[in-house]
């Protein structure tokens, strides 16, 4: 290292940091999405088990409620509802994250 340069912490916080913080924006945005879809786990393991969200309602995700509402229960007007209700979520997670990232993202391509 240069007499007077950076330390590799210091390059870590100054420069790799503020420069994949767009990329991370993105990861965590997509996350959240990823996050409040869980189905497909919960929907293996009930169905080996004896039944959706078995054993005790254990695995009784929302995704998998609204699945059970929609189409063992015929209750199709209420998993719309909650249909909704999970969009609506999610874009109020994640428009909070994106208003929050104005703090933190650098999107500063020149360098200065």
């Amino acid at each position: 290292r240069a007499r007077g340069g950076a330390g590799p912490v210091r390059q870590f916080f100054a420069l790799t940091l503020p420069l994949l913080s767009p990329v991370i924006l993105f990861n965590l945005i997509t996350g959240i999405s990823n996050g409040l879809q869980v189905f497909t786990e919960a929907y293996v393991i009930s169905s080996g088990t004896g039944g959706l969200g078995s054993p005790d309602n254990g695995t009784l995700f929302y995704m998998l409620y609204l699945y059970k509402n929609a189409f063992s229960y015929a209750q199709l007007g209420f998993a719309s509802a909650m249909a909704v209700l999970l969009f609506l979520a999610g874009m109020l997670l994640s428009g909070l994250v994106y208003w929050l990232s104005k703090r933190f993202v650098n999107y500063d391509v020149t360098g200065e």
